[in-house]
């Protein structure tokens, strides 16, 4: 009410700049946010919840081995909560385990939990076992990173195939010809479209080209396995793309235990641009993904008032290729 008689609009209007409702107009926004700044108003989140049927809590569901990954989207779904006056509630399964304990994990998690709807992020925004439970019971959910990106529910990507194409380009501007890759573990989407668009992308270059290609598993213990593989290679690869930024920095540490220089020796590139690519030395070459800005665009999409029409709904984020010190051209060809 104090919000109100400042700004010197109604409830309702109050409650639409709260909640984030469509149809705003700008010079309402900026009044009841103007009051609320100069009251120092904090949205009562209880007291919203016993008001209605929501309970003003977002939930964010994983299953991802990367720390880096997780700690990303757990950034960015945390302030689009807090922007939004509501909480954020965080969930793990492993869902390589057969289907009977999968879903008793699941029924684990709706039933310990009250969220208005979940963020699905990779591999389970995938997982037909997670979105065939959820439709079922009802429960809303936006998937972060989906390969398949049908009309099943809104979704938030960037494209992993087109992005690990220019990597292969830049690599192979800069005079590589032989090449190396860890691959990511199978059933996650993205690992299939960034090896596709790698290796698609080196094929075109040259249809005769070899590329060696080891299985990883997005840790960086299977980067350091990896990269000793490819290295152990009598005609070892001049250039090495790992398909996230901790199997990258394994395979710095496979590098510098067969006493090879970066990039001097081998040049390596990673995906995601994650704080490991500037926490190991040389700075890594990788693709920049937007994770907190792609669990923060998922949020508000979960929260639009409009959700049910917006099932459509595919946001496409940008990507970007940053170039640092781990890549040189080749010593030799």
């Amino acid at each position: 009410m104090d919000v109100a008689q400042r700004a010197g609009v109604s409830l309702k209007s109050v409650s639409r700049v709260i909640n984030n409702e469509p149809h705003v107009t700008p010079k309402l926004r900026a009044k009841v946010e103007t009051a609320i700044r100069e009251l120092n108003y904090i949205p009562d989140t209880a007291a919203r919840s016993l008001a209605g049927a929501r309970s003003f809590t977002v939930g964010i569901l994983f299953d991802n081995p990367s720390p880096n990954y997780t700690m990303e989207a757990m950034g960015g779904a945390y302030r689009a909560c807090q922007n939004r006056g509501y909480h954020l509630r965080i969930d793990h399964v492993n869902s390589d385990v057969p289907d009977d304990s999968f879903a008793e994990q699941l029924d684990a998690v709706l039933r310990n939990s009250r969220n208005d709807g979940f963020v699905l992020t990779p591999p389970l925004s995938d997982d037909p076992r997670v979105l065939d439970d959820f439709d079922q019971r009802g429960v809303k959910y936006v998937r972060v990173a989906p390969v398949d990106r049908g009309d099943r529910s809104p979704c938030v990507f960037i494209d992993d195939a087109e992005a690990a194409a220019e990597l292969a380009r830049y690599l192979w501007d800069r005079g590589h010809r032989r090449f190396g890759m860890i691959c990511g573990p199978a059933r996650h989407g993205a690992s299939a479209d960034r090896r596709a668009g790698f290796v698609g992308q080196l094929k075109a270059l040259d249809p005769e080209i070899e590329i060696a290609a080891v299985n990883g598993d997005f840790e960086f213990a299977s980067g350091i396995e990896g990269g000793r593989k490819l290295l152990a290679s009598p005609d070892r690869p001049t250039a090495i793309f790992a398909a996230n930024d901790d199997m990258a920095a394994g395979a710095m540490v496979a590098c510098a235990q067969a006493g090879l220089s970066i990039p001097g020796d081998v040049s390596i590139c990673g995906f995601d641009d994650s704080w490991v690519a500037k926490s190991v030395w040389p700075y890594l070459t990788t693709i920049y993904q937007p994770i907190a800005e792609m669990a923060d665009v998922a949020v508000n999409l979960l929260l639009n008032r409009d959700f049910d029409k917006a099932a459509q709904t595919a946001r496409k984020l940008e990507y970007r290729l940053v170039e640092r010190a781990s890549v040189a051209s080749p010593l030799q060809s």
